[in-house]
Order: C-alpha cells, then structure tokens, then sequence
C-alpha cells in the first residue's frame, strides 16, 4: 500500500496507494472536521487547489449529523463529493479536549456532548464502527490523548492502555470490513503512538503497536504547547522505530517550519488547522513570509497576496480588495484567503517532493525554513 521511492537522509519521497486513488508523499491534508473546510471552501475548490487527502473528525460527524445519517447517504465520498481519499481521526483527541467531565474505563470513555450535553459513550468498537459507517478511506485507531505535561507513572499506563484497545480496534475493523452491507470493505487502519514528551515511552510503544502490521502509523499527542526543539527530538527517536514500509504520519501538525523539520525526521503525512484557521483571521503566507492583511499598510496594495503564487486568488484578487472585505466582515474573505494558503501548503509539498526528487532537499530546507517562518 506504500512505496517508497526515494530517499535523502531520513527524508522520504514516497506513495501511499488507496482504493480512491494514488497520493503521493510527503503530504499535507486538508482538515475539514464536519467534511467542509471552514471558510465557505467546496470538494471543487479543495481539488481546484490541489488537495489531495481530506482530513474529517469522528467525533463531530457522531455528533451532527449522525454517522447513520452519513452511512444512509453513501458515506462521506458521496456526501461531500470529495473524490479523493478521506481520512478520519478517530474522536479520541475531541473526547479528550472537548469533554470538561469525563470517565475512563478499560472499555472506553463515557462524556458529555459539547453540543447538548447527552451522555456518550465511546471506545475502540465504537469508534471503529462510527468510522465504518463514514465509509472513510483511513480510519484513526481509538486512543488516549494524555495532557502535556503529564506524570509518567500515568503515561505509562496511557500507553498501555491505547496498545490494548489498538488491538480491538484491529480486530473490530476486520470484522465490518467483511460484513455485506458496509460501504467501504477495504478500509485502512492507521495507529496511533503515544507517550507524551518521554522518549522511552515513546519508543517503547512504538515498538509493541508496530507488531500488529497495521496500514500506517502515526504520531500523536504532540504540537500541543511543548517547544518545537522537543517534538523534533521526539520524532527522531521514534521514527527509526517505525516500519520502513509503512506510511508515517505526525497528527496535527503544523506550520512550514514544523512540516519541513518533519520530512527531514522521516514523517510523511501531516494535517493541521492552522493554515484554514490563520487565514480566516487575514494571516496569510507567501513565498517572502507571512503578511497580515489587517494591516494599514495593505488598504491601498493591488498587489496580489503573492506575486509568486498562481492560486485562483492570487490570479484575480488584490491586497486591498481582501483587506476590504476583511474589514466589512465579508463572509468572502474568509473563502478567498483559506483558498490562498491552503493552496500555498499544497504546493510547498509539492516543492517538498520536487526537492526530494531531485536530491536537493537539504538544501530546500535550509533556504525556505527561515523565510516562512518570517512575519512581514
């Protein structure tokens, strides 16, 4: 299901073979939690600007407007008419984050809607089986996102824990994936390592849930308020625990700088909402760095956003027309400048790939790690 095509230190060009089609790594996925991209972006404008995986949440879709609903209307694919291949995250990190009053059981976690406030139970099988009904192409195994810092007595039971229900949520998946009337019979599996900030742990983990040969393997429970200089240590001890021919992924994250230390690390997916969430506040980034059009500066620039980008919005819109928008509370501004840096986080994994291709990728990143992390 993965190839791996290319290499450059730990640093991997690759393919991550699907049932709705090829993606090719390193790549970055659009999160889209309730299957639409906050900002008024369509599955037409997500393909228009390049996206090739659509990231969506368990948890909110469980919630509103059912994953029996979904599961009735063909699945997410058919519902949102996004083509290409979708993944889910599991809800446990939205059960952990979102939940003020919450019991863990070896069986699972009962809670408290954010919506309503109606009791919910989820754990390994009931994730499985929300993501089932979804008819995602990658459903995320079901885990315990332990809070940063923790103590390490209860990261380790944490992540003994999430082994165990790794191991139900494999065996749950296998079962409705042989079942007649589920919608996507090959659905993949990704699990998740955990372990907070102890490397030990961490590798420790890694090594026991990579014995279950699942689809890929990810990494989570990072990017949540530690220094950037400890999540990279991390990964450098984890990844070498990894499969060599398992696709990689570091939940979560994050920004260019983060995305291209990761592909240094070996990771090869990524996903945030960052670049939606920045830019429906007018913080943009370009191939000089970041611009804030809130600024004064802007009110009178026909410049487009980026002189070097041919995105849709950069090919029509001026500085000072989005500017404007911003400031009139234009429900536009918000599409046109998540179209923009969505767009511009796709291309970067494309120059991400082109580099790695070429075998210039070290060099890629030391030009363009300083200069988009720069605040114009």
């Amino acid at each position: 299901m993965f190839k791996v095509l290319k290499t450059e230190g730990h640093a991997r060009l690759g393919e991550l073979h699907t049932n709705r089609g090829v993606v090719k790594t390193p790549a970055f996925m659009n999160v889209a939690t309730s299957a639409a991209i906050k900002g008024a972006v369509s599955a037409e404008d997500l393909e228009q600007v390049r996206c090739q995986v659509m990231l969506s949440n368990t948890y909110h879709l469980h919630i509103r407007p059912g994953d029996l609903a979904i599961k009735e209307c063909g699945g997410l694919h058919n519902l949102s008419t996004f083509k290409g291949p979708i993944l889910t995250d599991s809800g446990g990190f939205q059960v952990f984050s979102l939940a003020p009053l919450r019991k863990i059981t070896e069986e699972g976690v009962t809670f408290n809607s954010h919506i309503d406030g109606k009791r919910i139970f989820m754990g390994p099988e009931e994730s499985m089986r929300i993501q089932s009904n979804l008819a995602s192409t990658i459903a995320m195994a079901f885990d315990e996102c332990v809070e940063n810092p923790a103590p390490y007595s209860y990261a380790k039971v944490s992540c003994q824990r999430t082994t165990r229900w790794l191991e139900r949520c494999k065996v749950e998946m296998k079962r409705l994936n042989s079942l007649e009337d589920t919608i996507n019979r090959e659905q993949m599996l990704f699990g998740i390592n955990q372990g907070c900030t102890f490397n030990d742990l961490r590798v420790e983990h890694m090594k026991q849930i990579r014995e279950l040969d699942l689809d890929g393997y990810a990494i989570g429970g990072l990017a949540v308020g530690e220094p950037a200089e400890v999540m990279y240590e991390i990964i450098e001890n984890v990844t070498p625990e990894m499969p060599k021919d398992k696709i990689r992924y570091l939940m979560g994250v994050g920004t260019p700088a983060n995305i291209l230390n990761g592909v240094e690390r070996g990771v090869d997916l990524f996903d945030c909402v960052m670049p939606s969430r920045n830019a429906r506040h007018g913080h943009l980034f370009t191939s000089v760095g970041i611009i804030n059009l809130n600024n004064n500066r802007y009110e009178r620039d026909m410049r487009p956003i980026d002189e070097n980008c041919d995105c849709p919005v950069c090919k029509r819109y001026s500085r000072a027309y989005i500017r404007h928008l911003i400031k009139s509370k234009e429900m536009l501004s918000n599409r046109l400048c998540v179209l923009h840096n969505l767009y511009f986080y796709n291309k970067l994994m494309e120059d991400i790939r082109d580099a790695l291709a070429d075998g210039h990728f070290a060099e890629f990143k030391k030009e363009k790690e300083t200069i988009y992390s720069t605040r114009i």
